[in-house]
């Protein structure tokens, strides 16, 4: 079963997200002056869904009630997989832009998509254009647009979460926008770091928890403690 599952994924499935993919980003960039437009955005979320369907993968969310699309936030989520971009992406029903490793930019067709779209870049390497890129992510947070992040930087390659950076709690503070944890279940038994082909039967999970408001905490490192407890407990 498992093999005959990997061909699938490779002589069809595979085949299925590059079409997709190439579709929704010319699309994409073919609606460059309504970047945040309805249709462009629609485009987005079903190619996004699109991913996790080929692969014949389940899905189950919780807690987008927990969220107002016209309010601006922070979400912060673990990151688990090469999956994750997919779901936080197809079923999240608020418009963000991703604040996303700069090697994606250099993807054919993708890359010019996301800088269409307005997602951001971030030089993981160069401190200096890192703090640029939160800067850029700042102006565009207003009238329901929100940002997403992964404030471990990277997949983890265990299955537990990493030390959080402090990127997306500075964004949060000095905006004073809500941060929203958003916890990912099953994504790392579904494709750990490195794998190139999902495991038959798997099942993700996403919660969007409450949103939590970072004035009430004395510092930083304390609210960044906070989201990750409340994260960690979306998971269990």
């Amino acid at each position: 079963m498992k093999v005959l599952y990997i061909v699938y994924q490779l002589l069809i499935g595979y085949p299925l997200v590059i079409v997709a993919t190439l579709f929704a980003a010319i699309f994409t960039i073919l609606c460059f002056p309504w970047k945040n437009g309805k249709a462009p955005r629609t485009v987005q979320v079903l190619w996004s869904r699109s991913v996790l369907w080929f692969l014949l993968v389940p899905i189950k969310v919780t807690g987008r009630e927990n969220v107002d699309t016209k309010q601006s936030y922070v979400f912060v989520a673990n990151h688990q997989s090469f999956l994750d971009v997919f779901a936080i992406y197809g079923w999240l029903p608020n418009n963000f832009k991703w604040l996303m490793k700069k090697e994606i930019r250099k993807v054919p067709f993708v890359g010019t998509a996301c800088a269409v779209a307005g997602h951001i870049f971030v030089d993981r390497a160069n401190p200096k254009a890192a703090m640029k890129s939160l800067e850029d992510v700042k102006v565009q947070l207003h009238d329901g647009i929100s940002t997403a992040i992964f404030p471990e930087g990277t997949r983890t390659k265990t299955g537990e979460i990493g030390r959080f950076k402090q990127g997306a709690f500075k964004i949060a503070m000095d905006l004073n926008l809500p941060v929203v944890p958003i916890s990912l279940k099953g994504f790392f038994k579904a494709m750990p770091s490195k794998q190139f082909y999902v495991n038959p039967g798997s099942h993700v999970e996403i919660h969007i928890g409450q949103p939590i408001d970072l004035s009430q905490f004395n510092d930083m490192n304390e609210a960044m403690a906070y989201v990750r407890e409340q994260i960690q407990k979306g998971l269990n």
